[in-house]
């Protein structure tokens, strides 16, 4: 049985910027393209990447990224089921993260999957939720 993940914008980015923790998504990304893990992306974590690139590099580049992600072993859910809207909702209200940390820490969640980061915005969710996270960075 492969393990599953669920990856935010930051680790993503980690990875494209060959940032600390490249290495770590690296290795997850080749257990998933080996079928030892299943990796998954909200869109809207994923809408987090391009305007990332787009406000630091420009268009072109937005662009060219999206087509390399396209190509990483990873499942993008595009649509926001009910589970995860009414549990991101709950994280946004409950704790000091993004709208787009909401809706990965509720992917996670809904799946029963870690959720990959570089984001210690997450440490209070992870001292009280049932989330396991994989830091890609270590706490500071």
């Amino acid at each position: 049985m492969s393990k599953s993940y669920v990856m935010d914008a930051c680790a993503l980015i980690a990875f494209l910027r060959d940032e600390p923790g490249a290495d770590i998504v690296t290795s997850l990304l080749r257990d998933a393209e080996a079928e030892k893990a299943t990796i998954y992306m909200n869109r809207l974590n994923l809408l987090e990447v391009y305007y990332d690139a787009y406000r630091v590099d420009g268009k072109r580049k937005a662009d060219t990224e999206q087509g390399l992600i396209q190509k990483l072993p990873m499942t993008i859910k595009a649509e926001l089921s009910d589970a995860v809207f009414l549990e991101a909702g709950r994280f946004k209200a409950g704790y000091k993260i993004s709208l787009a940390d909401a809706v990965a820490a509720a992917e996670a969640s809904a799946l029963g999957a870690t959720l990959i980061t570089a984001d210690h915005e997450f440490e209070a969710v992870e001292q009280q939720e049932n989330i396991t996270f994989h830091w890609i960075r270590p706490k500071k």
